[in-house]
């Protein structure tokens, strides 16, 4: 697996404001409405996987908000664990779900054994980092045959057009804050095929992309 020197990175996700990822905190009516179409259709790819039993994982859970409605859509037989880059933001993580097992780690260096999850949920995370395809290929190797990734990303262009028409990020041109990367629904699903393994659902709560990858089950 490829080394990733963490003091090279473009990304600087100490210095961005992830204490806020997946509130309702000053989004008013319509962003509480967007919100929940987003985790209505995180809920439905859940549901397509069909889990009964295993370990899933939420890579960047951020403050934890995320991880407390991904725990709400898994049975019960499968539990849930969440870890996170910026370590400042694990003590609020923790206290918002209580008895979870929430730790610190990088998306390129995963401390999980091969083949060891049967989910991984990727929120909103790719479009921040430096090596997107390095991060999906650990992620492949730490997910067993059969697993399943769900992962969401900003819907481009239409995500820097929003932002343009609300006024924010206006010298960026509508560029969010440490966003590396830009997708369109084709070319993530792509991306995501070339470096993880086929997309078989894809879903878009507006404005983003998700899709529900799988690991073959033969492969090795």
């Amino acid at each position: 697996m490829t080394k990733v020197d963490h003091t090279k990175l473009k990304a600087t996700p100490e210095q961005e404001d992830f204490h806020h990822k997946y509130t309702e905190e000053g989004s008013g009516l319509v962003g509480s409405k967007l919100l929940d179409g987003y985790f209505k259709a995180v809920k439905s790819l859940v549901d397509e996987a069909n889990l009964k039993k295993g370990k899933a994982l939420e890579i960047g859970c951020g403050a934890g908000f995320s991880t407390k409605r991904l725990n709400k859509m898994l049975p019960s037989g499968v539990e849930l664990e969440a870890s996170e880059y910026v370590e400042q933001l694990l003590p609020d993580a923790r206290k918002l779900n209580p008895g979870m097992k929430i730790t610190a780690e990088s998306v390129y260096e995963l401390k999980r054994e091969d083949k060891s999850l049967d989910l991984v949920f990727l929120l909103e995370v790719l479009e921040h980092l430096d090596y997107p395809d390095t991060a999906l290929k650990e992620i492949s190797r730490a997910v067993k045959p059969g697993g399943y990734l769900i992962l969401g990303v900003p819907r481009e262009p239409l995500w820097r057009t929003l932002n343009m028409a609300r006024l924010k990020y206006v010298r960026n041109l509508g560029n969010t804050t440490g966003h590396l990367n830009h997708w369109s629904k084709r070319s993530l699903v792509k991306h995501v095929s070339e470096n993880f393994h086929e997309v078989i659902e894809v879903r878009s709560p507006l404005p983003w992309t998700l899709v529900l990858a799988r690991k073959p089950i033969d492969h090795e």
